[in-house]
């Protein structure tokens, strides 16, 4: 069955979901994956109804937001965690192991241990990594953002970081966040980004041809947010992705970061945001999907509110099934526990489809039925 005709009956999945309330039962399963509470797949995990052709995956917990919270290491220290993590995923993604700031935190000095760790994990457990993020104006260690470089030392600081990061991983990363969020709102290139302002737009093109030539089996990705929405941003990156493409440049896929916010619309033209970069022969991805909300004083959000998620959820996912090479659909992150939103976001929240016990909201419910229709 190929996406197109899973789409149709994938839409009949959702009705009886929209209608569940605040908690879903938490019996647990033999796996140690709290059971969902409504449908017929209680206690099936999300990678086991998805189709054969999509990965399903997540952030993986760790660095960022996470050093300065009084809590341990996701990853290293949660067992829990790191069980759902195994069950419900066929796909991880370092949420900011493999970041500059966090990976490369001296010129001359790499920290490989935690995103080495992720890649084993995956390996032992049946997952694909996707690679995040190479070329990007946040998270750079202060060594590269406050130093007095050349040009000319500036690209072989990025083209040495590009060889010894991919290579390292060589064969064993599914796709690789290339250029990350380079255009603003206004479809201008971010003049904020150190590689791009000092060294011009050629250096995208500079930075996927490094990435294929250190592992010439990835897939290499653009990847943005705001770009679930035609507008400005999604124009430019259809012009770059056209051009890279004429210029024989390694391009082989545009991402949707789908970090959403219940004040705006759900994403209904999404789907055809996609279908544009499909239309070009590149796969497409949603690479750091939540949702977040705006939480009553109780700071438990209301069945209203939940039903509400789970529509956005299902949109996106929806979005992706519909377009024949979007390959790959990632959460940022599956617990409100460790969710970044409200470290940055300090009025909003509950933006995953877990609570912090790991418990199913009706998003993971949606997800999962909706999933199930489309795998048929």
């Amino acid at each position: 069955m190929t996406k197109k005709s899973r789409v149709a009956a994938a839409v009949l999945a959702a009705s009886t979901l929209l209608t569940i309330g605040v908690q879903p039962a938490r019996a647990e399963n033999t796996s140690g994956t709290p059971a969902a509470g409504h449908g017929g797949h209680a206690g099936v995990p999300l990678r086991r109804v998805t189709p054969r052709d999509l990965k399903i995956g997540t952030a993986v917990a760790g660095g960022g937001h996470h050093l300065e919270q009084d809590y341990p290491d996701p990853f290293t220290y949660d067992k829990p965690y790191r069980r759902v993590l195994a069950g419900e995923f066929n796909s991880a993604s370092p949420e900011n192991q493999m970041k500059w700031e966090f990976i490369h935190p001296e010129r001359n000095r790499y920290n490989f241990g935690p995103a080495d760790a992720i890649v084993r994990f995956a390996r032992r457990h049946g997952q694909v990594v996707r690679g995040h993020t190479l070329l990007w104006h946040s998270q750079n260690p202060a060594w590269l953002a406050e130093g007095q470089f050349s040009k000319a030392e500036l690209r072989a600081i990025l083209k040495q970081h590009i060889f010894t990061v991919v290579g390292r991983y060589r064969g064993q990363i599914h796709q690789w966040d290339v250029a990350n969020e380079i255009f603003d709102g206004n479809g201008a290139y971010r003049q904020e980004n150190i590689w791009i302002r000092e060294l011009g737009p050629g250096i995208v093109a500079d930075a996927f041809r490094w990435a294929h030539q250190a592992d010439p089996r990835a897939q290499l990705f653009l990847n943005d947010y705001g770009v679930e929405w035609p507008g400005a941003k999604v124009d430019a990156y259809e012009a770059l992705a056209e051009q890279l493409l004429a210029d024989r440049v390694p391009l082989h896929g545009f991402a949707s970061q789908a970090h959403l916010s219940m004040r705006y619309g759900a994403p209904d033209q999404l789907r055809a945001v996609l279908q544009r970069f499909d239309d070009l022969g590149l796969y497409t991805a949603i690479t750091e999907l939540d949702v977040r909300m705006d939480l009553p004083e109780s700071g438990v959000p209301t069945a209203e509110q939940l039903t509400t998620q789970a529509q956005y959820y299902k949109t996106v996912l929806d979005a992706c099934l519909a377009v024949d090479d979007c390959n790959s659909f990632t959460l940022w992150g599956f617990t409100d526990k460790y969710s970044w939103v409200p470290v940055f976001f300090p009025t909003e929240g509950a933006a995953t489809v877990m609570w912090d016990d790991f418990t199913r909201k009706p998003a993971y419910e949606t997800l999962q039925q909706t999933l199930a229709e489309a795998r048929g």
